[in-house]
Formats: C-alpha cells, sequence, structure tokens
C-alpha cells in the first residue's frame, strides 16, 4: 500500500508529530473466489519501508507481502484454504533494542529514544527466524504454527485452513518461540476474515463501510548526534520493570490518522496487536465529552453476539489480541470530528476512570501520554443509508452455563510469580487428603484453596514451564472447563489455541496467603472465595482470549472440536508469553486415550 507522502517538513520534536494528518490506511485484500473450495495463496515475507507518519522518515519493516499490518485474508465458511508462508527477509533486525529494567532513573518508557550505548546489540543479531501462526483458527496441530517449527531465509512453512468456523476476525502473526514480542514488533500481523450466511443475512455494513482497526503502540528511535531527529527506526525499550509501552498509537500502520466517513452507519473489526498495551476505548467529541448512542458492540473474539450491546459507558477494554466488531452510526453526527480515544493506563488493572476525568485526558505518569487513537471527520450531509440496529444478531448464539454443559473435565490452572519474579502458567492436580502437608509446612507447589461451601482443597503443581511434562490430553470432540485462578499482581490475558469459550463466571478471591519466596500458600492461610462477580456483557460471548484479573477466578468453557494435534495456551502478553508463560496441550480421539490408560482429567 502507499505510504503517506508530503505533509511538513520532519519533525525533530515528539510533541510536534502533529495529530490526524495523514489519511487511514486499508490494507489490501486478499479474497479467493467464493465459488473455490480449494483455494491457495502464496504469502511472502519480506523486508519494506513505509512511512509511519508522513513527518517521519521510511520505517525498515519485516513484513507479510510488504505491508504492515499485512494483507486482510478474506474466506468463506468451510472454504478450505492452504496458504504457503515464504520467509523472504533480506534485512538484518529492524528493530532497536533498549530492554533494560535495570536503567529506570536514566530512561524513560514513554520517551522516543536510546543511548547508543544501551543498545541490545544480541537483539541487532537475530536471524529472520519465523512461524506464522493464524490465531483462533480451528485447524490441525500441524497447521498451527508451532511456535519452534519456525523457518529461515528461503524456506517456506505450509499451513491448511479448514475455516469450518462461524463467521469471525482472526488475525496471523508471527510466534517463533522466544522472540515472539520482538518479531511482531517487526510488523509481522494481519486480519483474516471468515464470512457466512449468517452474518450475511444481518445486511451489515459493507465494502468501503466496513473498516479493519488494527491498533498497536511503537516508539520511536532518535538519533542523538543530529538534535534529536527521528530515524524512522522502530525502538524496543522497556524500563523499571514493566514490558513494551510505546508512547505512540498506530492504526493500521499509521500514527494517529484520520477517517473520512459518511453520514451512515459503519462497521469497524478492532483488534488490539498490541505486545502489552490494553486499549478502553470511547467515542468522543470535539470537547472529549463522550458521545452517546452512536457505537454498539455486535461481535467478540470468535463470533457475533446474540444481541448488540451499547459501548460501555466506562469504555470497551481489550488487552492484546482481543477483538471487538463495532458499529458506528455516524447519519446524525454530520459535519462533525470524532475521536476514538484510549483511557487505559499502565499496567492495566481495570481500575474506572476518576470522576469527572475525560477519558480523553492524557496520563503520562501512567504510561499513557497520549490518549488520542482516530480522528473520524464526518461528512456535512444528510444521513445516508436507511441501515438499522438489528434486535437479534446470531441466532446460533447460546449462552453457556455450567449446569448444562455436556459430560465435561475439569482442570485447575494457576497464575503465579515466582521468586525470581518471573510469572508462571502452573497446572495442577489434586491432593488426597491423606497425602496434603501438615499446618505449619509451607511446601513448593502446594496450593490450598477454600471454595464458596467452605470445603478446603490441596492442589499439586505438576507443570509450569514450556519444557515440563505435558500433563493435559484433550479428548476429541470433547468439553472442558478450566478454572483459572490468578494469584499474581498483574492482570494476564489467556489465550488458548484451537477452541473458542465462554467465561462462565467470574469469582473475587483472597489471595494474599499466596507466598512467592516459597512458591505456595502460607500454613493455615488457603486462598479463599470471597464473591460471585458479575460477567460483563461482552465477556458473555465467543472468545478465544480472556482477560484474568489479579485475585480473581474465570471459569471458562468450551468445546476441543474440529482438529487434533498439540497445541497450546498462554498469556498473549508477548513479553510474558516469551519469557515462558506458555504451554503444550494435545487433543487426541478418545479411543486412543481410552486404549493407552489416559482418558481423564489430571487437575480436578
Amino acid at each position: 500500500m502507499t505510504a503517506p507522502t508530503g505533509g511538513p517538513a520532519p519533525a525533530t520534536d515528539p510533541t510536534r508529530l502533529t495529530k490526524f494528518l495523514d489519511p487511514l490506511r486499508i490494507p489490501t485484500v486478499l479474497r479467493p473466489d467464493p465459488r473455490d473450495q480449494h483455494f491457495e495463496l502464496h504469502v511472502e515475507q519480506v523486508s519494506a519501508s513505509q512511512r509511519l507518519h508522513s513527518q517521519l522518515p521510511p520505517t525498515p519493516l519485516w513484513t507479510y507481502r510488504g505491508e504492515f499490518p499485512g494483507p486482510t485474508i478474506e474466506v468463506r465458511r468451510g472454504q478450505r484454504l492452504r496458504i504457503t508462508w515464504s520467509n523472504r527477509i533480506d534485512t538484518p533486525f529492524p528493530v532497536v533494542d533498549g530492554d533494560l529494567p535495570d536503567q529506570q532513573d536514566t530512561l524513560d518508557a514513554n520517551a522516543p529514544g536510546i543511548a547508543p550505548d544501551k543498545v541490545n546489540k544480541q537483539v541487532a543479531d537475530l536471524p529472520p527466524w519465523l512461524v506464522t501462526h493464524l490465531h483462533g483458527a480451528r485447524t490441525g496441530g500441524g497447521n498451527d504454527g508451532w511456535t519452534e517449527n519456525s523457518i529461515l531465509p528461503g524456506q517456506s512453512q505450509l499451513s491448511e485452513y479448514g475455516n469450518d468456523q462461524p463467521a469471525t476476525a482472526l488475525w496471523y502473526h508471527d510466534h517463533a518461540m522466544g522472540i515472539t514480542r520482538l518479531n511482531v514488533q517487526t510488523g509481522l500481523a494481519g486480519l483474516y476474515l471468515v464470512r457466512d450466511a449468517e452474518e450475511d443475512a444481518l445486511g451489515l455494513p459493507a465494502g468501503p463501510y466496513e473498516t479493519p482497526l488494527v491498533l498497536c503502540d511503537r516508539n520511536l528511535e532518535l538519533d542523538l548526534g543530529t538534535a534529536g531527529s527521528f530515524t524512522g527506526r522502530l525502538l524496543h525499550k522497556s524500563t523499571g520493570g514493566f514490558p513494551f509501552f510505546g508512547p505512540y498509537t498506530l492504526v493500521n500502520g499509521v500514527i494517529w490518522p484520520y477517517q473520512e466517513v459518511r453520514a451512515r452507519w459503519y462497521r469497524f473489526r478492532v483488534l488490539n496487536a498490541s505486545n502489552t498495551r490494553t486499549y478502553r476505548l470511547h467515542l468522543v467529541d470535539e470537547q472529549g465529552a463522550r458521545v452517546p448512542d452512536a457505537c454498539w458492540q455486535i461481535g467478540t473474539d470468535s463470533g457475533l453476539l446474540g444481541a448488540p450491546l451499547p459501548l460501555p459507558d466506562g469504555g470497551l477494554a481489550l488487552m492484546p489480541a482481543e477483538r471487538a466488531d463495532l458499529l458506528i452510526d455516524f447519519s446524525r453526527l454530520g459535519a462533525r470530528r470524532l475521536r476514538l480515544v484510549d483511557s487505559a493506563t499502565e499496567p492495566f488493572g481495570g481500575a474506572p476512570l476518576a470522576a469527572g476525568a475525560s477519558p480523553a485526558d492524557p496520563d503520562p505518569a501512567h504510561l499513557l501520554p497520549e490518549p488520542d487513537v482516530l480522528e473520524f471527520r464526518v461528512a456535512d450531509e444528510p444521513p445516508q443509508d436507511a441501515f438499522t440496529l438489528p434486535d437479534r444478531l446470531a441466532a446460533s448464539y447460546t449462552r453457556l452455563t455450567h449446569d448444562a454443559l455436556p459430560p465435561h473435565e475439569h482442570r485447575l490452572l494457576v497464575l503465579a510469580r515466582n521468586k525470581q519474579q518471573a510469572f508462571e502458567l502452573w497446572e495442577m492436580e489434586l491432593v488426597p487428603a491423606v497425602e496434603a502437608p501438615a499446618a505449619g509446612t509451607p511446601v513448593d507447589g502446594i496450593v490450598q484453596l477454600q471454595g464458596a461451601d467452605g470445603k478446603l482443597l490441596t492442589y499439586r503443581r505438576v507443570a509450569r514451564t514450556f519444557d515440563d511434562t505435558l500433563n493435559w490430553h484433550v479428548r476429541q470432540d470433547g468439553w472442558e472447563n478450566w478454572m483459572i485462578l490468578n494469584t499474581s499482581i498483574a492482570r494476564h490475558p489467556i489465550h488458548i489455541h484451537l477452541i473458542r469459550f465462554q467465561a462462565l463466571s467470574r469469582e473475587q478471591w483472597d489471595v494474599t496467603g499466596f507466598q512467592e519466596a516459597s512458591g505456595g500458600t502460607a500454613p493455615g492461610s488457603p486462598l479463599a472465595y470471597r464473591a460471585e462477580l458479575p460477567v460483563d456483557p461482552s465477556d458473555q460471548g465467543w472468545k478465544d482470549v480472556i482477560q484474568v484479573p489479579s485475585g480473581q477466578v474465570v471459569r471458562i468453557a468450551g468445546q476441543f472440536t474440529g482438529a487434533t494435534g498439540r497445541f497450546m495456551y498462554h498469556c498473549h502478553l508477548l513479553g510474558h508469553e516469551d519469557e515462558g508463560m506458555m504451554r503444550p496441550f494435545t487433543v487426541t480421539p478418545g479411543a486412543v486415550l481410552d486404549l493407552n490408560g489416559n482418558g481423564g482429567s489430571m487437575a480436578m
């Protein structure tokens, strides 16, 4: 795609990057003929340069087909697609890295630039070792983009996607072991849309009135030898123990763009493609006040909702990898300039805005120097279409409840932080009462829970790192109920490959008894249920990423159907994933599990 050109002279100060100077870029669409049920596509990963803002020099990138973000791939449900992902990268690693958490006093994570002696030269020497994962796809383990099956230049990855799943917005991105956070920073991400007849029947805004919005944050390098002018290169910098947060928000590869829209309804396919940053989105007017009754959510990560939801007064929070399907009614907003803004300070804990605060207010002390995301310029004209918001969306949508689930397995996953302050995923198994440790003897990996019924249960950790023993052998087409308990200080977005699921419930738990130093619960202080929490309406849709706040239990349920093989689940804060917050599981035909005596759950 053509990058923004022209405009004012290159800026020499980050405060002089003019907002809403450049138009929103729309990625190329790759769409097979709907009559072709066995389509093949060749997507090359290539080096490219692209202006992220017309006041910046071109930025070197690694891309899919020369675009950042990559082209939007669009298919029909059941239309089998074979993609050859070919690594044709021919330039060095394009992102400057200054990942120096011990430099909190000398490096400002909100600011661009880094001293040359702080650059991480090991990252500069990284080879283009890549593997593409189609996030949210129902596809076999051999096509999923296994994290260690990465390829070097001159090699290709062959993947087949059956696309036998309801209409939704998936996305593809790099997933190479240990360097996902860095490879995605280079530009290796793009949208993938699945269409079906149920979606068609709704008559939703389409064509030029359906817009992808791929959001991400980035930082920029300064040439400190030339009065601090921008070099155009991206900078991956984190400080003070925080993962990456960038001061510049990009939409479809453009920093603070604008979009000219008609006075009519539009559909926006929103993806948070950031490494770490949460976006809590609001639609505001020229004075920064919320625009009521104009924005509606009609879908989540993995499909349409049963009915539209108004944009929450407190904003729509999307953690990395989460998606939202939005409709905005501009028909009564002619000749207005509206903005999409972000109110999520970091690290995101979910605290609401302070009384009287505007969602358009910056908060640089909490890694939110610029809340602006995108400006909409509404044409000065009367309403242009007769679309009306439907009362019902997906007739196939069913709200899951525990009591109505088919027979299912239970598993317990604990999100913990170890004594080295690294985050981990702990797979747990129930310990018989006769084996439970006595009070006063904390044991590494032993966690006691006291549920709503007051019953005390003891669990033993059976895995904590990616290379620990494979424990979770899931039955093909089987239903599972996972209890995810977060004992750590951070909110984590947990992604499960292959399936879509729903949040059954949320609970507040007292986790003060968890001792990071000893690796378990304090003697006589089990982690205890405190209260039932509401499940946000948008969380009641089909998901493949679920937010798990500190001190909460989230119970999710889904069916592991459509494919078999080895998959993984992980935190989608990419720094956490690369540090080891990722675990494998397998999906196997039930007859095979039964033959080998591995047919039951190993957790609860």
